[in-house]
């Protein structure tokens, strides 16, 4: 079954998550504007999801971090729980 390692950050705006993104794009770390930005607790590790297979998150999470590129920020993803912006950091 396929493990992966991921970070996030949750915020309740698509417009915040945008903003997010275009800040780590221009050099902002990614842990950093998660531990200032994100509404998930694993803001306190920097977004760290650490190690998970499917099923475990939702759908719509499950399928960026199974299928999107690793090392890239990908989002805004829309689930139940607000907006996403997603690295995947590992997966095998």
């Amino acid at each position: 079954m396929a493990t992966v390692t991921a970070r996030h950050i949750l915020v309740s705006s698509e417009e915040q998550c945008l903003t997010l993104k275009g800040e780590i794009e221009a050099g902002a770390d990614f842990g950093e504007v998660a531990k200032l930005n994100s509404s998930c607790p694993s803001r306190m590790q920097g977004g760290d999801l650490g190690a998970f297979t499917p099923g475990q998150m939702v759908k719509e999470f499950d399928e960026v971090v199974f299928s999107g590129p690793i090392n890239t920020v990908l989002g805004p993803v829309k689930t139940q729980f607000g907006y996403h912006l997603i690295e995947i950091t590992k997966r095998w």
